[in-house]
């Protein structure tokens, strides 16, 4: 289903949620066991998906619609796009849920992973790898060279996530798929998990976000791009849920 804007993409999501989601407790919560705690039980819908028709380039339009932590998101979406793999950065103290974040930090003040690092890996990664390691310059530059192609494609889940193997936090993001096609730039976003009440509009932002920053970046490359604009937005979620708490607190009432 493709929505014509944000705000009732989002309705319908949360309608979804409140008259179609099953409950389930999970055994762990971002790596922390939460087996014995009442509060972890869930309600989930799993393989959701969805489309918005991006329309114009306003910032405003878009916080307006999705209406995500303003100002956090956009001092995070900076941090995300500046260049530099920063872990932990600077953001994470000031979002609106981080009173447990502090603790997630397991690698001498750095968590297991940043989006910053995730978007400009090249210093970061072990060697081994066949080819030198792309980042999300590469991906703007792969679509200026080949307006067409299929590949444009950022990752954000790594191999070293492959089964959480070393027991800390993985990224809720699988990653970012660019495709421009007849004067349109769309973006397919894929995300294995995410809290409706938390994540979902943020999520939502900073995605939009980074299609606008890409097609900013393309065009400071070649004209031509000027004349393509931002066109669907596409959102697949294997695990949409919120916690009982939270369900509650939207809907007033268990399902």
């Amino acid at each position: 289903m493709i929505y014509p804007d944000f705000k009732t993409a989002t309705a319908m999501t949360a309608r979804t949620l409140q008259y179609t989601a099953h409950k389930i407790h999970p055994d762990k919560w971002q790596g922390f066991d939460v087996a014995d705690k009442p509060e972890a039980e869930m309600h989930e819908v799993i393989n959701h998906s969805f489309g918005v028709q991006l329309i114009g380039e306003d910032l405003k339009d878009y916080q307006e619609a999705i209406q995500p932590n303003i100002p956090w998101v956009d001092d995070h979406f900076e941090e995300r796009v500046g260049r530099r793999p920063v872990n932990p950065g600077d953001t994470w103290v000031d979002w609106p849920w981080a009173n447990k974040a502090d603790s997630s930090r397991c690698f001498d003040g750095k968590f297991s992973h940043t989006y910053m690092e995730r978007y400009w890996p090249k210093d970061l990664l072990p060697t081994g790898y066949r080819f030198e390691t792309g980042d999300l310059d590469d991906v703007v530059n792969l679509l200026a060279r080949e307006p067409n192609t299929r590949q444009a494609y950022l990752p954000i889940f790594f191999p070293e996530d492959t089964g959480a193997k070393h027991g800390n936090r993985v990224p809720c993001t699988l990653g970012y798929h660019f495709i421009q096609r007849h004067g349109f730039l769309h973006i397919y976003y894929p995300i294995r998990s995410c809290d409706f009440y938390r994540h979902f509009r943020d999520d939502l932002y900073l995605t939009t976000r980074l299609l606008l920053w890409v097609l900013n970046e393309l065009r400071g490359i070649d004209s031509k791009w000027d004349k393509v604009v931002p066109g669907v937005f596409t959102m697949w979620i294997g695990s949409l849920h919120l916690f009982r708490n939270d369900f509650i607190k939207l809907f007033g009432g268990e399902s």
